[in-house]
């Protein structure tokens, strides 16, 4: 029995040959692809800059350093997405603390936010950096997360990981309109894809160098940044900073670029499994997700949260069913602080009460561009099977 996966890359003969270019030319790494990627990228979005990284979390780390965390400050993040929106801020030396999320969109909670500003604000505990993540591809409302920055004095990185190809307030997310830098994810269960990969884009031209700096060892062959030498002596190239080998190659860029020609492509075919799911999931106990009025979702996962009140299984009998019946289905996600590492920084159960209820009902069903309607409805059918009300509900 084949398995029906909740995300897929899709690869085209296009792709292959423009990967297939690349292995034949002068350049595998640091050539004209990665630059060309680069543009693509800052095109659609609408930004000034954007800068090509082997991994969304190399992203995130390079942008909490360009923006100058370190030892002694403090980033807030969403509990509920993958571990690197946490972990970007350990590895600069910086702590970690998070903010619930809302209940309708399983974004960052505004009021939650602000309440917890408030009391930071009166104990001198502000965050320096705080990383909104656009879950599932549906943009945080980033208009009032900016006015808080602003009432706050605190920076703004978007993870948008799961959201090219998404908007908000009809713009394309990671014009960064309303933040410092956005980061991007090319895994290939995302919408577009370079195998592994990452990019971060600003409008700040000092924190593009910053990060074109941090992510090639902290070298620069840029005369401007160059300190005096010598003229008899080759200088070349200098470190003026400790960077990292976080270098996206020829060949991830070269199939990045293929890519998003199709992105809008792709957006779409979720958005229509999208409403099939909507129509044909919308008698079943399960809650679907919500879709703010103010974005639109690149719809990266498709989440849905099961009344457990009303079904006679748990969630994990459920989840096991499905798995069981060829349905690739996922837990999107466990929330960070719950995690073993992060619960011996001292948080626990409990501390963020809605990503945890959310936890316990969540099962992320397929969704990507290669899916078929007939696997839909198989989806579908298996769920409605697993779906079982209890007596007299």
């Amino acid at each position: 029995m084949s398995m029906i996966p909740y995300g897929k890359q899709d690869i085209s003969e296009n792709d292959i040959s423009a990967v297939f270019e690349v292995l034949q030319s002068d350049f595998l790494t640091q050539g004209p692809a990665v630059p060309a990627f680069e543009s693509s990228v800052a095109e659609y979005c609408g930004a000034d800059y954007a800068v090509a990284v082997n991994s969304a979390t190399s992203a995130l780390h390079i942008a909490c350093l360009s923006l100058g965390l370190g030892k002694g400050d403090v980033l807030w993040t969403s509990p509920n997405t993958f571990v690197a929106s946490a972990n970007c801020a350990l590895y600069c030396g910086a702590t970690v603390d998070f903010v619930d999320i809302d209940s309708q969109t399983y974004n960052m909670s505004v009021d939650a936010l602000r309440d917890k500003l408030e009391l930071a604000e009166e104990s001198g505990s502000l965050p320096k950096i705080v990383i909104p993540v656009h879950f599932a591809g549906q943009s945080c409302d980033m208009r009032e997360i900016k006015t808080l920055s602003n009432q706050y004095g605190f920076k703004i990185i978007e993870d948008a990981a799961h959201a090219i190809g998404g908007k908000y307030l009809d713009k394309a997310i990671g014009g960064c309109q309303y933040s410092d830098i956005t980061v991007f994810s090319f895994h290939p269960v995302k919408i577009i894809t370079t195998a592994e990969g990452g990019l971060a884009t600003t409008n700040d031209q000092n924190i593009a160098r910053k990060l074109a700096l941090y992510r090639s060892h902290g070298i620069s062959s840029d005369i401007e940044d160059m300190d005096d030498r010598p003229e008899e002596e080759i200088w070349n190239y200098q470190q003026i900073d400790l960077g990292f080998n976080y270098r996206m190659t020829e060949l991830q860029a070269a199939l990045g670029i293929s890519q998003i020609k199709r992105l809008d492509q792709f957006v779409a075919k979720r958005h229509a499994l999208a409403v099939r799911y909507d129509e044909l999931l919308v008698r079943l106990p399960i809650t679907l997700p919500f879709q703010n009025c103010l974005t639109y979702s690149s719809y990266h996962l498709y989440p849905i949260l099961i009344d457990l009140e009303q079904v006679e299984k748990g969630q994990k009998q459920i989840y096991n069913e499905l798995i069981a019946n060829g349905i690739g289905v996922n837990v999107h996600y466990i929330p960070v602080h719950r995690q073993p590492y992060y619960e011996k920084m001292g948080f626990s159960k409990g501390d963020f009460p809605e990503s945890e209820i959310y936890h316990q009902r969540v099962l992320s069903i397929p969704v990507y561009f290669g899916m078929t309607f007939e696997q839909q409805d198989k989806v579908v059918e298996v769920l409605k099977i697993a779906l079982v009300k209890k007596e007299g509900v």
